[in-house]
């Protein structure tokens, strides 16, 4: 049997093709899936619905795809051990990376992080409950979506699963944060186990689409953030004490911030010294593309993209006996280019979300939140306004879960325009029929 392929369930739709590779089904059934499709609807930085320009959930996860295809295709080529497949957790398929990239943020609920960050105060707060949007990817691709021939999920190949696992714990142990909530990880953790994968490790797979995804995120908000002026491209800004203050904030009160990373470095001139590279490079560009600002911007965008993609290599672990992906220049870590990515996700960090006006979209999507859990949360009011397919599941499968947690399934999938449409539907004044479709 081809543990990588293998399949929790392996429940088949009888009218299903058998002409299609296993991660080929793995492809169809995500693209076609409403998770994915609500990815449309659900904001990256801004809104959702702010302009047909800035990237929404689903354009972000699309384009962590496509560098993370690229880019596995290229390792393929550069490192003989992949071809060997001497163990399944330290194979690259680029078809697999694929998918775990379009499935990667299917877990976020609406409004961003600041959706995440409030159901989760919500529920550790009232039930002892936990909610990330990496355990809600696996709640969803193992159980909440159906599809023709099973009620467990859309049944991805055990590769492709693990390939999405890029926090390879339990988050309901003591101390986790990230991880896979408990009744998924009991399926995640067999798979592991049957590929005899070592403790706390990642597969190969697992980490490209992380270090992938961070690579878009450092250029792609970017970009959304020059086009709309929220990061002002003239040297008196990158220059801005402040700008830089901000920045190193954010990079040492990181949870995942390590003091060792940055050893031996003195971190505001590395700081400074990125920031202005970094207007010097839009200067010279923005020469070369004939003082045309939409130019200049995807220019700047693809050359780092190419840049950081090109560093992308493979090198041991001493310190799990495991392999890591990672920028690699000659042969060893590169920190610098590291750093340096860090430097650039956290310019966009705070002149995108740190901005007053992000911050009032922020705190109206917490009062919607807050007051849609308010209203779903109880199992004897809730029950009666949320959809009846829901109802159904959660009568099924009520031994296995609490109506909590069914309330917060519910709400994180909806969409930032749905979420804005229930929450009028409550509390405010609405004209209509009754019987317009959702």
């Amino acid at each position: 049997m081809n543990v990588r392929k293998m399949r929790l369930y392996d429940t088949e739709n009888i009218h299903s093709g058998d002409d299609r590779d296993e991660f080929e089904k793995d492809y169809a059934r995500l693209i076609q899936s409403p998770a994915f499709r609500r990815l449309q609807g659900k904001s990256q930085v801004f809104g959702a619905g702010s302009g047909d320009y800035y990237r929404t959930r689903l354009t972000h996860s699309l384009e962590v795809s496509q560098i993370a295809r690229e880019v596995a295709r290229r390792l393929g080529k550069s490192y003989p051990f992949l071809a060997v497949k001497e163990h399944p957790g330290l194979t690259i398929d680029p078809e697999v990376v694929e998918c775990a990239s379009l499935a990667h943020d299917l877990g976020h609920p609406p409004f961003g992080h600041k959706g995440e960050e409030v159901l989760d105060r919500l529920l550790r707060a009232e039930h002892g409950l936990k909610y990330e949007g990496n355990a809600q990817n696996f709640r969803i691709l193992m159980f909440l979506e159906k599809r023709a021939g099973s009620d467990s999920g859309l049944d991805l190949t055990a590769a492709v699963l693990l390939a999405i696992n890029k926090y390879p714990y339990c988050i309901d142990d003591p101390g986790r944060n990230k991880g896979v909530y408990r009744k998924e990880w009991e399926g995640i953790e067999f798979l592991r186990q049957t590929w005899g994968m070592p403790e706390s490790c990642a597969t190969l797979e697992a980490q490209l689409m992380d270090l992938c995804d961070d690579i878009a995120y450092s250029t792609h908000d970017l970009e959304d953030g020059i086009r709309a002026g929220k990061i002002l491209m003239d040297r008196a800004f990158f220059e801005d004490d402040r700008v830089v203050a901000h920045v190193l904030q954010e990079i040492t009160e990181d949870p995942n911030y390590s003091a060792g990373n940055w050893q031996g470095v003195d971190q505001e001139a590395m700081v400074k010294r990125v920031l202005i590279e970094f207007y010097e490079q839009w200067a010279q560009i923005y020469v070369e593309c004939e003082r045309e600002p939409s130019r200049t911007r995807r220019e700047m965008k693809a050359r780092w993209v190419r840049k950081f993609a090109s560093e992308v290599g493979i090198i041991d672990d001493a310190a799990s006996g495991w392999k890591k992906v990672t920028f690699v220049r000659e042969g060893q870590r590169d920190w610098g280019l590291l750093r340096t990515m860090e430097i650039l996700k956290k310019l966009a960090w705070v002149t995108l979300i740190k901005d007053f006006r992000v911050q009032r979209l922020h705190k109206r999507s917490e009062v919607m939140i807050e007051r849609l859990w308010g209203s779903f949360k109880n199992y004897d009011t809730g029950r009666l306004i949320i959809p009846p397919d829901w109802l159904s599941s959660y009568e099924a499968q009520k031994a296995k879960w609490p109506w909590e947690r069914l309330a917060a399934d519910y709400i994180s999938g909806m969409t930032d325009a749905y979420a804005e449409k229930v929450y009028a539907e409550f509390y405010a004044s609405r004209s209509g029929s009754i019987y317009e479709r959702d």
